[in-house]
């Protein structure tokens, strides 16, 4: 009889310390907050050169992969930002249902008087997988769809978020071009404008 109880005991335990390791790895708003607050000044970058670059990398060096990455990814890369996987239907801009409530953490952070007023890149990334072209299109369509749910749904003020698609362009993992680290959505402060 003890050894059934100590079983149950030692299963139970062992339950909960996954139950609290995977509390500790679940997204949070101030994770988000804390990662994207402090932008040391306005940068000068707009959505559209941004995007305009990743279309000339596509065309400067064609083929499966870019040898190198954009020319704007060491200004990006010292701007405060905030990576998270938001998931979408297959070959589609449709964010999926699991992934609303990481939209909302996103929409409930930029709320805060930390990061109101401040302005905000919503980057779309795919992996390798598919012609560069389609990959920078379907990465835009996925910013475009955040941004959407996050002005409509969550109604964070549309003047500050701007929507940028730059597919496979600036892989997280180069790597392993295929894998699903590199199929992400980024957020970028841009600082007050």
């Amino acid at each position: 009889m003890n050894r059934i109880f100590i079983g149950a005991l030692a299963a139970g335990a062992l339950a909960l310390t996954s139950i609290q390791a995977s509390a500790q790895t679940k997204l949070s708003r101030n994770e988000i907050i804390n990662s994207l607050q402090g932008a040391q000044q306005e940068v000068e970058l707009s959505a559209d050169e941004l995007q305009k670059a990743a279309l000339e990398n596509i065309q400067k060096y064609p083929g499966a992969n870019a040898p190198q990455s954009l020319p704007l990814a060491d200004k990006l890369a010292t701007l405060r930002q905030f990576n998270l996987e938001i998931t979408f239907d297959f070959d589609s801009a449709r964010i999926r249902p699991e992934s609303f409530e990481s939209v909302g953490l996103i929409a409930d952070a930029l709320h805060t008087p930390y990061l109101q007023g401040q302005t905000f890149f919503i980057v779309g990334h795919t992996d390798a997988k598919g012609a560069r072209e389609y990959n920078l299109d379907l990465s835009l369509r996925r910013a475009q769809s955040i941004r959407e749910a996050l002005v409509t749904t969550f109604r964070v003020p549309s003047d500050y978020l701007y929507a940028v698609g730059l597919g496979e362009e600036q892989l997280r993992d180069p790597a392993d071009p295929d894998a699903a680290i590199n199929r992400r959505v980024q957020l970028i402060n841009l600082g007050y404008r």
